[in-house]
C-alpha cells in the first residue's frame, strides 16, 4: 500500500512538473491559424531565471530616440529619428545642447528619419562614424535607406566632418514605412546593412527580386565597395552587394558572440515576427511564405497563405501575436551571470498589455529552449538596446519623451 502511495505521489509529482514546464511567456491567443514546422519553433518553455535589477534613467529630454552607440570614453552617440538629429550624451547623462553637425537632411514621415548609428572598428585610430537614414529624394515623393560615414570632430560644436553616402537603397519608392535598418559591423570588417521592403506591394513584390535592393541585407566593404565573395557577384541582373533576400524589415541585427555569424529579429505583419541566422545568399522566404496575415481584421493571407517551400529558410523561431522588434543583442557581460548567452529584444509595447518588456531567450545551439519577458515600468516602447562597457543594458525609450534607461543588479 505504501509503496502505491509513493508511485502516486511521484505521478503527481512528475505531472506537476512537467505542467509546470510547458508554461509559455504568452498566453494570448494565437491571430493566425498556422502550424509551427518544427516543435519548439515559437512558443517556448517560460524560463524565468530571478534576476532582480534595478532600473534607472541616464537622461532624458530626447526627441524619438532610435539608436544608441558608446564611444570608446563612455560618452553616447544617439539618433533622433523624425529631427534628424545626432546626440551627444556624458557619461553622467548630461545631453550636449548643440547637436552634432554634418548630418544629412533625411525623409522624416511616418517610419523614416535618422536610424542606426555605428563606429568603425578602427574608431580609436580613425574616427569614422556610420548612420543610416531615409533619404529623400529631389522628386519630392520617393525615398530609400542610405548609409553614409564622416570623421567625428570633437569639440563645443562637434561636427561630422567629410560626410560620404556609402550606399544608397534601389529604387527609390513613395512609402513612409520599412526602412529597416541596423548596421552591424562582421569580424572580418565587412558591414552588414540590414532593410525593408518599403512595406507597400509594390515592395514586396520585390524581395525576391535579385535585381532590386528591396527587402535585403547587404554586406559591403566599409568605404560602400562590392566584397569580391559576396553571393551574387557576377550574376547576370542581380545587385551584387545583396547577402540574403527575402527579409521583410529588420530592425535587429547582431554578431554571434561565438560563431560570428550575423543573427537578426524581423517583423511580421500580424503574427510572424521571426529570429533567423543569416546566410550568404540565402532566401528568407518574404512574402511568398510568412506565419503572420495582412493587417487588418480580416486577417487574410500573405501572397497564397504557405508557411514553407523548398529552398526557402524557416525561421529558427517566430512569435504570434508578435513582439515588435526593433533591437537585439546577445548580452556577454559579467554583470548579470544568469544572462550571459542569452539573446536580449528590444520592442514596442504589445496592444492589450500594460508594459514595456524586454524578450529573453536561451538558447541550445539554434534551439530556444526559454523564453522570458524581462518586464519595465510602463506604458513604454523600448527601440534600441546595448550592452555598455561596463556590462550594464541599456535600452532607449521612444517617443517625444524619450530617455536612455539603464539596468544594473539590484543592490
Amino acid at each position: 500500500m505504501t509503496s502505491m502511495r509513493l508511485a502516486l505521489a511521484a505521478a503527481v509529482l512528475l505531472s506537476a512538473t512537467a505542467g509546470a514546464a510547458a508554461a509559455q511567456v504568452e498566453t494570448r491567443p494565437p491571430i493566425t491559424p498556422y502550424k509551427p514546422a518544427f516543435a519548439g519553433q515559437t512558443r517556448a518553455p517560460e524560463q524565468k531565471l530571478g534576476v532582480a535589477f534595478e532600473t534607472t534613467t541616464v537622461t532624458q529630454g530626447l526627441q524619438f530616440p532610435w539608436a544608441l552607440a558608446f564611444l570608446p570614453d563612455g560618452r553616447m552617440l544617439v539618433t533622433e529619428r523624425r529631427a534628424g538629429k545626432l546626440r551627444i550624451v556624458a557619461k553622467d547623462g548630461t545631453l550636449t545642447e548643440t547637436a552634432v553637425e554634418g548630418v544629412p537632411a533625411v525623409y522624416s514621415g511616418g517610419q523614416g528619419g535618422l536610424l542606426d548609428v555605428a563606429l568603425d572598428p578602427a574608431f580609436k585610430s580613425n574616427r569614422l562614424v556610420y548612420i543610416s537614414y531615409a533619404e529623400p529624394n529631389a522628386d519630392g515623393k520617393t525615398n530609400n535607406t542610405a548609409v553614409a560615414r564622416g570623421k567625428l570632430v570633437d569639440g563645443p560644436t562637434p561636427k561630422l566632418d567629410g560626410l560620404t553616402v556609402i550606399y544608397r537603397q534601389t529604387p527609390s519608392l513613395a512609402s513612409p514605412l520599412h526602412f529597416g535598418s541596423r548596421l552591424v559591423f562582421a569580424r572580418d570588417g565587412k558591414l552588414f546593412v540590414t532593410q525593408g521592403e518599403r512595406s507597400i506591394l509594390e515592395g514586396q513584390r520585390q524581395a525576391q527580386d535579385l535585381g532590386s535592393g528591396l527587402g535585403k541585407i547587404m554586406r559591403i566593404n566599409p568605404d560602400g565597395s562590392v566584397p569580391k565573395d559576396n553571393p551574387f557577384v557576377g550574376k547576370a541582373g542581380a545587385q551584387d552587394k545583396i547577402w540574403s533576400y527575402g527579409n521583410r524589415n529588420v530592425q535587429a541585427a547582431a554578431i554571434h558572440p561565438r560563431t560570428g555569424e550575423l543573427w537578426e529579429v524581423e517583423y511580421g505583419p500580424q503574427g510572424g515576427d521571426e529570429v533567423n541566422v543569416i546566410r550568404k545568399g540565402k532566401d528568407y522566404g518574404w512574402p511568398t511564405i510568412s506565419y503572420g496575415v495582412n493587417y487588418g481584421p480580416a486577417k487574410t493571407p500573405i501572397t497564397g497563405g504557405e508557411t514553407q517551400r523548398p529552398g526557402m529558410e524557416q525561421p529558427l523561431y517566430y512569435w504570434d501575436p508578435v513582439i515588435a522588434p526593433s533591437g537585439m543583442i546577445f548580452y556577454t557581460g559579467k554583470l548579470f551571470p544568469k544572462w550571459q548567452g542569452s539573446m536580449l529584444i528590444s520592442g514596442k509595447q504589445p496592444q492589450g498589455l500594460p508594459g514595456g518588456f524586454i524578450t529573453r531567450l536561451t538558447w541550445k545551439g539554434e534551439k530556444v529552449v526559454g523564453e522570458e519577458r524581462i518586464e519595465l515600468p510602463g506604458p513604454l516602447n523600448l527601440r534600441d538596446i546595448r550592452q555598455g562597457p561596463d556590462g550594464a543594458v541599456y535600452v532607449l525609450k521612444d517617443g517625444p519623451a524619450g530617455a536612455i534607461l539603464k539596468l544594473t543588479p539590484k543592490s
